[in-house]
């Protein structure tokens, strides 16, 4: 399930998804069951009502990008992720890593390091593992 448009000026889920779904992604992935739209509706902002229709087009939008599973439960359908969303976060990131380098090759990778020594210095620690692993492997 590869996210089609990433916002680089976004955070979080907002990064991945409109408004409206992130908001819908973050229901189900902390309730952790399956539920109805009407379940999802009503967990929305509770001083904006939210139309039923509008909850219903996109929760269907996100089956169709293949975020949801949908399966149908006595004239009703339950709604739940397809993936946790650590495992979804997992996956993007590792899509977008793959995708700079791809592109950019090693300047990709140089931003990466440079931008390690500023977040954290033992995420370069980390790194010259994982480097020495891969080459152990070859």
């Amino acid at each position: 399930m590869k996210m089609q448009n990433f916002k680089y000026e976004g955070s979080g889920l907002n990064r991945f998804f409109g408004p409206l779904e992130a908001k819908i992604m973050e229901i189900l992935w902390t309730n952790s069951l399956e539920m109805t739209i009407k379940d999802v509706q009503q967990k929305l902002d509770q001083a904006k009502i939210i139309n039923f229709n509008t909850v219903m087009t996109v929760m269907n939008r996100l089956v169709a990008k293949g975020i949801l599973q949908k399966k149908s439960v006595v004239r009703s359908f339950k709604y739940k992720p397809v993936v946790t969303r650590d495992e979804f976060m997992e996956k993007q990131s590792k899509e977008l890593t793959f995708d700079l380098i791809e592109e950019f090759g090693s300047l990709a990778v140089t931003h990466m390091v440079d931008a390690l020594d500023k977040v954290d210095p033992d995420l370069l620690d980390k790194l010259e593992q994982k480097i020495k692993e891969i080459k152990k492997d070859r």
